[in-house]
Formats: C-alpha cells, structure tokens, sequence
C-alpha cells in the first residue's frame, strides 16, 4: 500500500508515550508523508514492532490476549469497552456515519459537510494521541463567527430561530439529524472528560464538538432562509 499524507495522519499511534507510524514491509510512502513524519518527529517502525506480547490495563493487570470485554486506549493501555473515553469514541463514530449518510443525500452540502467530518475523524486522534485540537474554521468561519450566527440568525441570515418540523425541507431535516447525533457525542465527550469536581479535563475536544453542533444550525439556517425568500 501507498501511504498518502492523510492516510498516515490517521494511523499514527501512541507508544510508550510517543507518537509513532507503523509501516508494513511491503507498504511505502509518499514523499509527502515521509516528509510529514520527519517533520513531526514521528518515528516509523516495522509492523511487527506494532505486536504487544501482554496486554495491561489501569489496575496493573496483565494480560497475554485481549480480552473480548476490553479495548485499547491507546496503544499501551487496555479498558473495558464501557469506558467513558471509548463511549466518547464510539458516539463519534456514529457523527461521522450520520455525516456520511448526509453527504450523500445532500450532494449540495457535499464540502461543507466534508469539514465537519475532517474535524470529527481530528477529534478522535486528539484523543488517542493526547494531542491538543488547536484552532480551527469551519466552512469559511472562525469559532467567534460561528457563536454570533448561530445565536444572531435575524442578523446574519434574516430568518429568526426556529425549531424544524415535518414542513421543513428534507435537507434542513437531514441536517437537523445530523445536529442530534452531534449532541449526543458533545454529551458522551462531557462525561469522558470531566474530572471528579466536574472541571473539564479536555476542553478542547467539548468545544470542538459544540462548534461542530453550531455549524451543522448554521447550515440549516441557510437552507431555511433559501425557502424563505
């Protein structure tokens, strides 16, 4: 296999506390992703480096197989697949099945809908990797536009609030779809990551998820409005 810049971004792994990319003997890479690592400091390393011959988890337990009942959090650690922070992947997951679904019944909304997917799939690596989101735009808008169009329609797109209904146009309900799978992972993101006193532990990765949820009102406010002229 070829190996494209972004297909190497989404395999990166976390071992031993290092960002690494494992690379199969008979796969290669672009100049551009060979470039990328360098870059980034990621070392390559063989896939057979990738096998772990025992398996930990949080509590010290070691195991020679993976248990059915238990997943990696990250490329050292294993958890029971009921863990916050795997629910958080998982509800991910399903944002990015509705996104994709989406996509393909509103081929209009094909490249805004695209970022927003780019940003999920982000959020995911954040995650396994413990590296922060940073700064972001979504469909030509910082976070700071995104929070005023959102909370100011009337101004920004000359329709008030409103809440959808069945009226609606099936894109503006896809959309709103999408919208609620959003949510849920925005709330499986709160209970991952908040701590005991419930401060916050990834706040990026909660605001990220909120711009996400902004963005996807957003483009149903423009596809009201369209209908409203």
């Amino acid at each position: 296999m070829l190996y494209t810049k972004q297909q190497v971004i989404d395999n990166i792994r976390n071992r031993q506390g290092k960002r690494v990319f494992y690379l199969g003997k008979d796969d290669r890479l672009t100049s551009e992703a060979r470039d990328y690592l360098t870059g980034q400091r990621i070392e390559i390393l063989s896939a057979e480096q990738a096998r772990q011959v025992q398996y930990k988890s949080f509590d010290g337990a070691v195991y020679d197989h993976k248990p059915e009942h238990m997943t990696h959090l990250n490329g050292e650690i294993l958890v029971p697949k009921t863990h916050p922070r795997i629910r958080f992947r998982g509800a991910v997951d399903s944002l990015e099945g509705a996104v994709l679904l989406c996509q393909q019944r509103c081929p209009g909304l094909r490249q805004e809908l695209q970022q927003i997917l780019e940003l999920a799939r982000r959020l995911i690596r954040c995650d396994v990797l413990e590296e922060p989101v940073g700064t972001f735009t979504l469909c030509g808008l910082s976070e700071e536009q995104q929070r005023k169009h959102s909370h100011l329609p009337q101004e920004h797109y000359g329709i008030p609030h409103f809440m959808p209904s069945a009226d609606d146009s099936l894109i503006v309900l896809e959309l709103n779809w999408v919208r609620c799978v959003a949510r849920q992972a925005e709330l499986a993101a709160v209970d991952a990551f908040t701590d005991r006193q419930g401060v916050p532990t990834r706040e990026d990765i909660l605001r990220a998820l909120n711009r996400i949820s902004s963005m996807l009102y957003i483009l149903m406010l423009k596809e009201k409005a369209k209908t409203a002229e």
